[in-house]
């Protein structure tokens, strides 16, 4: 049985930080809907692999911090990665590997997981890792449906119907005004003789 000191070590705790970010990024329903669908080409699988190693070297290496603060006690370790940055990455790969453009803000709850794996495993707490285990675990393997948005179709129909109503606009502005009708010639007066009376036209 491994030892408490063997569970607490660096290479512990960098381990389940791996394991939570890749976690993190597979709970990442953006991200699942584009590995299925192939968004980032034939090795979609591999590409999301590579993405939670990419993230996970973001972070100092806990196995590095403690051989730092070991040999080199008065070095400043590293600084940790700003959430914008974190963020900003995962929004950015997605649209350069995956030709997603993630608009609804989910990107946001991805880092916030990460930072409290991250915050979690280096007070050697490993409990948040095995939460987010136990719920990918429960969903691997299911296809994740998605409904076609079917929006854009709308619009064009819509479109069509404005076009329509545009050239009836056309059509009623092109009508002569109201003010511009001939006027109808008075009728003759007639006089008590029963003469008619003649007018002139004013010039």
């Amino acid at each position: 049985m491994a030892s408490i000191q063997e569970e607490l070590s660096p290479e512990t705790r960098q381990a389940q930080f791996e394991q939570g970010v890749a976690i993190s990024l597979h709970l990442w329903l953006s991200l699942t809907v584009a590995v299925q669908n192939g968004l980032g080409g034939a090795d979609s699988e591999d590409k999301r692999d590579w993405f939670a190693g990419a993230i996970s070297d973001m972070f100092p290496s806990f196995v590095d911090l403690a051989k730092l603060s070991q040999t080199q006690p008065e070095k400043k370790a590293p600084k940790e990665p700003d959430v914008e940055d974190v963020e900003a990455t995962l929004l950015q790969v997605m649209w350069d590997e995956f030709e997603t453009n993630v608009d609804d803000d989910s990107e946001v709850e991805v880092v916030e997981r990460i930072f409290k794996v991250r915050a979690q495993c280096a007070a050697g707490n490993f409990g948040f890792v095995e939460e987010l285990r136990s719920r990918w675990l429960a969903t691997k393997g299911k296809k994740v449906e998605v409904q076609v948005d079917t929006k854009d179709q709308d619009t064009d129909w819509e479109s069509d119907d404005d076009e329509d109503e545009e050239d009836e606009d056309v059509d009623m502005d092109e009508a002569p005004a109201l003010v511009a009708a001939p006027k109808e010639k008075p009728p003759p007066e007639v006089d008590e003789d029963g003469f008619t009376k003649v007018t002139r036209k004013k010039r």
